[in-house]
């Protein structure tokens, strides 16, 4: 399978809900991926149909379409959604999942935390 086919629109994410279908959107940049952000996410998909809607963090160190081949490459997320010039607010106001969990600021923190790493290890 094109794992790629996983990336969708925002109107054929609005499509998603359904009866009986429980939704959950994670918000977050996928520019690094940890075994961390890999363990969290599986924890998310309780059966529900995960959502990641891939944001653009204040220093890409990928571009935003190889980080949305990067998440939708993950088994446990459902479906990708790259906003491009809209907004999470009207993403989530679009989708209206029935939860919304929010991993932008640990993505940025695992990040720097990398970056850092590194250097230590330049400077050794």
């Amino acid at each position: 399978m094109d794992t790629r086919a996983k990336i969708i629109d925002l109107a054929s994410a609005a499509r998603l809900r359904g009866p009986g279908v429980r939704l959950k959107l994670v918000a977050g940049y996928f520019d690094v991926l940890t075994p961390d952000l890999v363990r969290r996410l599986r924890s998310l998909s309780d059966g529900a149909r995960l959502l990641a809607v891939v944001l653009d963090p204040p220093k890409p160190l990928l571009p935003a379409q190889a980080r949305a081949e990067l998440a939708a490459a993950l088994g446990m997320i459902d479906y990708v959604l790259s906003p491009q010039g809209e907004s999470l607010e009207k993403a989530i106001e679009e989708v209206r999942p029935d939860e919304v969990v929010r991993e932008d600021l640990a993505d940025g923190k695992r990040s720097q935390a990398l970056i850092e790493h590194v250097h230590q290890r330049q400077k050794s």
